[in-house]
């Protein structure tokens, strides 16, 4: 069952459930959500106004407009720009009906408790639009917070973005100190540094990385994520490939962030 659960789950991040938007509807809806975001810390009721449609509708608790939009403002009175929540959108995904469209996307919020503690938290937001008058505005809006096996999913996902850019930083910060690595190629194993040296200085140029099958358990603040990894490019001699990996990674949650603890994978011929 939660084979089945992660695969339809990625299958929606993926966007194979949407209808296909156009790249400047795209571009307008992400536009108008990063405003919303910035309006909503801000406290600027102008534009909430415009951005909300009269019969707007916060799901599940079914609040309207006027009450939405009273409650930003008295959030970010008391937080302030001192006090504002870190918080990245992304992983969007938009599908697009006629005059109606859809947004979907992550949200990485980091906060620091009265103690000092500093905790990262994932939830995912749904939004419903229509076009009216040439704009769009927001009708509905809904979300949730990402259980572990959501959040490790998509931490899979980041860690091939990062393998496709050679994004240091993001090793850095998702590798625990002690992770450990065995190469799927060589078996040589791997600290946490020299894993990273592996990856970012390769000669070569990858174009493709994805995951698939993916099979996450978790227990407590361990985790164990069973997967295909398929990996397309050029050796640093030009030679194309195309290799996929049966892979197990661990994650750790620490400090109530989720890290890469170790990572081994055999070839599938």
């Amino acid at each position: 069952m939660k084979i089945i659960f992660i695969t339809l789950m990625l299958a929606v991040l993926a966007g194979t459930s949407l209808a296909v938007c156009s790249e400047s509807d795209k571009s307008a809806l992400e536009a108008l959500d990063r405003e919303w975001a910035r309006a909503g810390q801000a406290g600027d009721r102008a534009k909430l106004n415009a951005i909300y449609a009269d019969e707007f509708v916060s799901m599940p608790d079914m609040i309207g407009k006027a009450a939405t939009i009273e409650n930003t403002m008295q959030n970010a009175q008391a937080g302030g720009p001192t006090n504002a929540v870190a918080t990245v959108h992304d992983r969007y995904l938009f599908g697009c009906a006629g005059n109606t469209a859809t947004i979907t996307h992550r949200n990485i919020i980091t906060a620091t408790s009265p103690s000092g503690k500093t905790e990262t938290f994932w939830t995912r937001s749904v939004h419903f639009l229509e076009k009216r008058g040439g704009r769009w505005q927001v009708v509905s809006t809904t979300g949730h917070e990402m259980n572990d096996q959501m959040t490790i999913a998509y931490l899979e996902q980041d860690w091939n973005d990062a393998n496709l850019r050679r994004d240091k930083a993001w090793f850095e910060k998702n590798f625990a100190d002690d992770f450990v690595g065995v190469s799927s190629m060589t078996g040589k194993v791997l600290g946490k540094a020299e894993d990273i040296a592996d990856t970012v200085n390769d000669k070569g140029t990858i174009e493709l990385a994805e995951t698939s099958d993916l099979d996450i358990h978790v227990v407590g603040d361990r985790a164990r994520v069973i997967g295909i990894y398929r990996y397309k490019g050029k050796d640093e001699k030009g030679v194309a490939y195309d290799r996929k990996i049966r892979f197990t990674d661990t994650w750790i949650k620490r400090d109530g962030r989720w890290q890469a603890w170790s990572s081994t994978g055999v070839p599938i011929q």
